[in-house]
């Protein structure tokens, strides 16, 4: 059975189009260091769970496009490089403290869902956008917000 996320980014960092323009459309989701976001990477996520992908800290914040979880179980290097941001001494090579999973772009939207549609949207009611500490960077999505919100994605108009 299809499951559904939504995975935050910092456009500057990794956005829509920079998945779009990878080599096969996929990329390695890393750099994930919190516990319960990696544990959904690590234990629940399945080769074609369905991804919204969500522009944060940036001027046009909302869901920005879609993608699909290509491969799962896979180790994030970036926790072994002194000189990546997302070093971790404590993580070792025959037991990695740290998971990714690889995404697959299926869809860039012609304009960003915006948050504040989103909250204003009364069938919305747990994803953990609308809700008071709700943030995670990778959260899981039910699956009738799902349609509710690609329907509402595929349709947005410029704000």
């Amino acid at each position: 059975m299809t499951q559904y996320w939504l995975f935050k980014t910092e456009p500057d960092a990794f956005s829509i189009h920079d998945l779009a323009n990878q080599p096969n459309k996929r990329e390695g989701w890393d750099g994930i260091r919190n516990y319960q976001a990696r544990n959904f990477m690590r234990d629940t996520m399945k080769v074609g769970d369905m991804a919204f992908i969500y522009h944060s800290s940036c001027q046009h914040i909302g869901i920005a496009g879609l993608a699909r979880v290509s491969d799962t179980g896979l180790t994030d290097p970036s926790q072994f490089n002194p000189e990546s941001h997302y070093f971790d001494p404590k993580s070792v090579s025959d037991n990695p403290r740290w998971c990714m999973v690889e995404l697959e772009h299926v869809e860039t939207f012609e304009h960003i869902l915006p948050l504040a549609s989103i909250k204003q949207m009364p069938s919305i009611i747990d994803i953990g956008l609308v809700k008071k500490g709700g943030r995670l960077s990778i959260m899981p999505v039910n699956a009738l917000e799902f349609d509710i919100l690609l329907a509402a994605a595929r349709s947005a108009r410029s704000v």
